[in-house]
């Protein structure tokens, strides 16, 4: 099985987020394994069980990414598609490529502050002069983790 990330934590690494804040970053058909969290009104009810299925999946066939990527597209109350940034396609996965150019902008705090955040990155497209397709969310650490780093950052990428 391969290692994955390096951290301090043993889970997820620090996130460093001068590279991802008010940035234009483009996706050249990406590859990603999509797999569906399940939610009750935006809140993830089986997250780390879909996070640990594929991570296993990911790290036993070798294609964990060298920097990681997780996007998530809050497109239901209900559920919500979670795409995993790979080095390679992965037996027994939903292999799929994202291709676009977003505009980025790093958030730190509590989720409840969500709503907020997301009619801040509105804006910043709008001052940007540009018109938002689609909104995914990078959820930088988990909770665990985001407790041990006293920090919790969230990157919202609009596709623009």
């Amino acid at each position: 099985m391969e290692k994955l990330y390096d951290s301090e934590t043993g889970c997820c690494p620090r996130f460093e987020p001068g590279p991802w804040d008010q940035k234009e970053v483009v996706l050249d058909n990406r590859l990603f394994v999509k797999d569906r969290v399940r939610s009750f009104l935006h809140i993830p009810l089986n997250f780390g069980k879909v996070m640990v299925r594929n991570m296993e999946k990911i790290s036993a066939a070798g294609a964990v990414a060298p920097e990681p990527l997780m996007l998530c597209d809050e497109n239901s109350l209900w559920g919500s598609d979670v795409y995993i940034a790979v080095s390679k396609e992965v037996p027994d996965a939903e292999n799929v490529r994202i291709s676009g150019t977003f505009l980025t902008k790093v958030f730190e705090g509590s989720y409840k502050d969500i709503r907020k955040w997301i009619g801040q990155m509105q804006q910043y497209v709008a001052d940007k002069a540009r018109r938002m397709k689609k909104m995914y969310f990078f959820y930088t650490t988990c909770p665990k983790c985001a407790k041990h780093y006293g920090k919790n950052y969230v990157v919202i990428l609009a596709q623009v």
